[in-house]
């Protein structure tokens, strides 16, 4: 067979997967139809993952995959022609070429790559409780600690604010109000949770228990500001390439409920901040979900509809999404039935069950009558894969025995000094890299217990100066004056907000710019609840 001179093999609308008898495309404008990789440990899940990776971002679609092992991360350096790549190259009639792709690495822990972090109003009281692992009636009490603090206009931003909110929601026995005092403004926070159900010191100090679980297993460095701009992942190089955004997930992968709904917050940002784009000519950005069985264990039903939901609608967005796992059961039928571009690797039959996994992930395929998928999926050798992309108006095309690219980038980790350099070179460096605690619910509850709250107006004590007129002038605007008590209207928290925001900037040196302080903080107050809405976490009114 003649050899080919093709740096990738891809096309202007379509990416190089593999070739059996024909090649093996997957079309662009089909890829945010999402995906689904599947095979046992250590059939080449990985290689086909860094394939599909790479060949997105050749195409200028950025890319964002967690790395589990740490073997993805060669992606950022030049390929080497081992002799197992050319010969692989040869039999599909290829010419190596090596290549390299710009690489940005994340890490929620701040150690192997810039931090990830989200506020947890951004969080909501759903996807929290999930990482608590609350009961029906935990999770009713954390959903009235929000509604609380929106109420009140109190910023929950790390976990301390949440525990100073939740602090504050308990009812005080007289023997402790005897002793401390009292202020107003905490007896109308204590009296606006309990309009909402009964709160007892049990539940808050058993969620408060599990808080500190969640900080041990580095639930303290993931909740703060500055919070990701969820826009970070989707950038292009200078050569116009998309860019690879690698979350290390080694560590993370220690604590797999907040693994898995960590990755669940970034889909609904996704789902959240982006406008509609209908079917583009290729995705904004694909979004790689490894170890996806993990998103799905244990989950209750209204999480699961949700997630369904979200899958369902992202497509809309122009983001393709492609949940990595061993078998296909792994994933529930509601959410299977959204991915359209399916890769198979090899299982294992040697059990009953393996039997019964077999047989269900070969009828997840469209029936070729020149193979018996069941059969096949237990014969692929590594780097071989049951392939099954959308063709032209959207069906799946008939299933087919594809041996797998080689990957243009190396295979397998990079070094420690390799990823120091990367990351020292990343256009977000300097961005993430330091944690700002700025005024929030925690620091505004403690002056309300010492009485010492700012007026309610949100002016500077002494009612004058630059900031006093500031605060005048907004109130003006959105009518933040002095008034009833209670719950304030959406343009009173934004204008506080403002107010608050400046005077941070002006007196505080907060690092964070105002435009993503009053974002990420006040999540809550102004549009945040649009999220919670999205994953049922909201409280019904």
């Amino acid at each position: 067979m003649a050899m080919t001179e093709i740096k990738s093999g891809d096309t202007d609308d379509k990416i190089f997967i593999g070739k059996s008898e024909e090649p093996a495309w997957l079309t662009l404008g089909l890829a945010n139809r999402h995906g689904l990789v599947t095979g046992a440990t250590g059939t080449g899940k990985t290689v086909s993952l860094q394939v599909m990776a790479e060949g997105f971002a050749r195409a200028g679609v950025p890319v964002f995959a967690a790395d589990i092992k740490g073997d993805l991360s060669g992606i950022a350096e030049v390929g080497e022609a081992k002799d197992f790549i050319l010969a692989r190259a040869r039999e599909m009639a290829l010419t190596f070429q090596p290549d390299q792709f710009s690489t940005v690495f994340w890490d929620v822990f701040g150690e192997q790559g810039h931090p990830v972090r989200a506020t947890v109003s951004e969080m909501g009281p759903l996807l929290l409780s999930r990482m608590l692992d609350l009961n029906d009636v935990q999770e009713g009490v954390l959903n009235v600690a929000f509604r609380v603090a929106d109420d009140n206009g109190l910023p929950l931003l790390d976990m301390k604010d949440l525990r100073a909110v939740l602090d504050a929601i308990v009812p005080a026995t007289k023997k402790a109000l005897d002793e401390a005092g009292d202020t107003e403004e905490m007896a109308v926070i204590r009296a606006a949770a309990q309009k909402f159900g009964n709160v007892t010191k049990q539940t808050v100090g058993t969620i408060q228990r599990q808080l500190l679980v969640l900080g041990n297993q580095g639930g303290t460095m993931f909740f703060g500001e500055p919070a990701l701009d969820i826009k970070d992942f989707m950038r292009t190089d200078r050569d116009g390439r998309g860019m690879v955004n690698i979350l290390v997930a080694d560590r993370l992968m220690q604590s797999p409920k907040l693994y898995a709904t960590f990755l669940l917050w970034m889909l609904s940002e996704l789902f959240e901040q982006l406008p509609e784009a209908g079917d583009p000519p290729k995705p904004k950005l694909v979004f790689f979900f490894d170890e996806a069985h993990l998103l799905f264990n244990d989950a209750p039903k209204a999480l699961m509809d949700k997630i369904e939901q979200v899958v369902r609608l992202i497509r809309s967005k122009g983001v393709g999404v492609y949940f990595v796992t061993q078998n296909p059961i792994d994933v529930p039928d509601k959410v299977l039935a959204q991915l359209g571009n399916r890769v198979q690797h090899a299982l294992r039959a040697f059990t009953p069950r393996d039997q019964k996994a077999v047989a269900a992930a070969a009828q997840t395929f469209r029936a070729n009558p020149k193979l018996d998928t069941a059969k096949v999926i237990t014969e692929l050798g590594k780097g071989e894969a049951l392939v099954s992309f959308l063709e032209g108006n959207g069906t799946p095309a008939m299933v087919e025995r594809v041996m797998v690219r080689p990957p243009t980038a190396r295979i397998g980790p990079l070094t420690s000094p390799e990823r120091a350099a990367i990351i020292n070179g990343s256009p977000m460096k300097g961005k993430y890299d330091t944690m700002v605690d700025r005024d929030s619910a925690s620091e505004m509850l403690q002056r309300r217990i010492a009485g010492t709250a700012a007026p309610a107006d949100g002016s500077a004590p002494d009612g004058g100066g630059f900031l006093g007129q500031l605060g005048g002038i907004v109130g003006a605007i959105f009518g933040t004056g002095a008034g009833r008590r209670g719950r304030l209207s959406t343009g009173q928290v934004i204008a506080r907000s403002v107010t608050r925001s400046v005077t941070n900037k002006v007196v505080g040196g907060i690092v964070a710019s105002l435009g993503k302080s009053v974002g990420g903080s006040l999540g809550s107050s102004i549009g945040r609840e649009i999220v919670r809405g999205t994953l049922g976490g909201i409280m019904k009114r």
